[in-house]
């Protein structure tokens, strides 16, 4: 069976992280199918607090073809399960002013359930998306370099 990791891209180029979590999420069949297809975005997605509660909005994932009356909605919140410890971590970490939870990738684990990589996350500024790309410059150069010579 093929690896599916999906990544947010954009999410290291936009945020600093902070502190990683894996989470699990709480997924219907159709859902599940649809991402072993590999047929799901976390590129947009986000993560939000509700009533001590992990949610993730945003996620896309397509509507399984061969599901019939019962499929489920491509963009609904879908609830993260975390240990209460972490949840509690979070809380706290978000009262914070600029902080945010971010997901990296989804993945397939061992026992085939779905995880999330997410992120306790500070939004970078653009003088730091510009020193991101400086330094990314610069390691390509190396590289160019050290395979000529």
């Amino acid at each position: 069976m093929a690896k599916i990791d999906i990544k947010n891209k954009r999410a290291r180029f936009e945020y600093e992280f902070l502190d990683d979590f894996t989470a699990g999420i709480m997924l219907t069949g159709s859902e599940i199918k649809s991402i072993r297809m590999g047929k799901a975005s976390i590129a947009e997605s986000f993560c939000v607090m509700v009533k001590g509660e992990l949610f993730i909005r945003n996620m896309y994932i397509a509507e399984y073809e061969n599901a019939s009356y019962y499929n489920h909605q491509p963009k609904r919140d879908r609830k993260l399960l975390l240990q209460r410890t972490e949840l509690k971590k979070l809380e706290r970490k978000l009262k914070d002013k600029g902080l945010t939870v971010i997901p990296s990738i989804m993945f397939i684990n061992e026992k085939n359930l779905a995880k999330l990589n997410i992120h306790l996350a500070k939004g970078k500024k653009l003088h730091d998306k510009r020193q991101d790309l400086k330094e990314k410059d610069t390691r390509r150069e190396l590289d160019r370099a050290m395979k000529k010579g």
